[in-house]
This record gives C-alpha cells, sequence and structure tokens, in this order.
C-alpha cells in the first residue's frame, strides 16, 4: 500500500462530528515519519494528526456499514484505508479507535465513522492497542 500522499485533497461524504462547518480538507502526509499524516483545513484553524492503522494497530478491523463504503465510492475490490485520529497528552499517545477515518485514495473521499459498541476504545494507548 503506498502510504505518500504528500498533500492530497479529501471530501468528507458526511460532515466530520464537531466540525460540521469545515468542509475543505487536505491530508499531508509527514516527513520522515511513514504511516503519519496530518489532515488540515484552509479555511478553518484545524489540524488533527492521522496514523496509518495497518501501521500503527495491525489487527485492527472493525466492521465497517455498507451504506459507508458506497458512499465512498470504492471499486470492486478495492479496501478502504483506516486512519485513527492520535491523541498526544502529558500521559502519553492514545488513538481513537471508536471513530476511525475511512479513506477511498483513489476517489480522495473519505468519512468518519463513530462505531457502535464498546469494542474499540476512545483512548487506546499507542503501542497497546
Amino acid at each position: 500500500m503506498n502510504s505518500v500522499l504528500s498533500s492530497t485533497p479529501v471530501t468528507f461524504t458526511a460532515p466530520m462530528p464537531g466540525l460540521e462547518a469545515v468542509h475543505d480538507f487536505a491530508l499531508r502526509s509527514i516527513d520522515s515519519a511513514p504511516g503519519l499524516f496530518a489532515l488540515e483545513s484552509e479555511s478553518a484553524p484545524v489540524r488533527l494528526f492521522l496514523a496509518d492503522a495497518a501501521v500503527f494497530v495491525p489487527g485492527y478491523s472493525p466492521r465497517l456499514p455498507r451504506p459507508a463504503l458506497e458512499a465512498l465510492e470504492l471499486s470492486d475490490g478495492e479496501a478502504p484505508r483506516l486512519l485513527v485520529v492520535v491523541n498526544h497528552s502529558p500521559e502519553g499517545t492514545t488513538v481513537n479507535l471508536m471513530a476511525p477515518i475511512v479513506l477511498n485514495q483513489s476517489a480522495r473521499k473519505c468519512t468518519q465513522l463513530v462505531l457502535d459498541g464498546r469494542e474499540y476504545p476512545l483512548r487506546a494507548v499507542l503501542g497497546a492497542a
């Protein structure tokens, strides 16, 4: 899987929870940190750091709702890329496994899902997830 995206504009199929007024985003790879990205808006002071789940959370494979996958317009056999929001605090670095960002890299479309249930934590310690 190609992890070099440089800076790619992305469109969310539905607004991100808490960021309903922000519509223009770019996904930028972070130099010298394969699998880490910054999701930034040009119109608002918004920057989220994202980690490629395949790199940082091996085995993370939540069930993705069919309507969400259909909205991403994936080609037959095309798998979406799962990205998780990274949060850093003095206590350590965590990732949000409850609300992954699902990306169709070729169509530059994504969505943030809020998963049902308690199988995946909101703050999983990075490295222990």
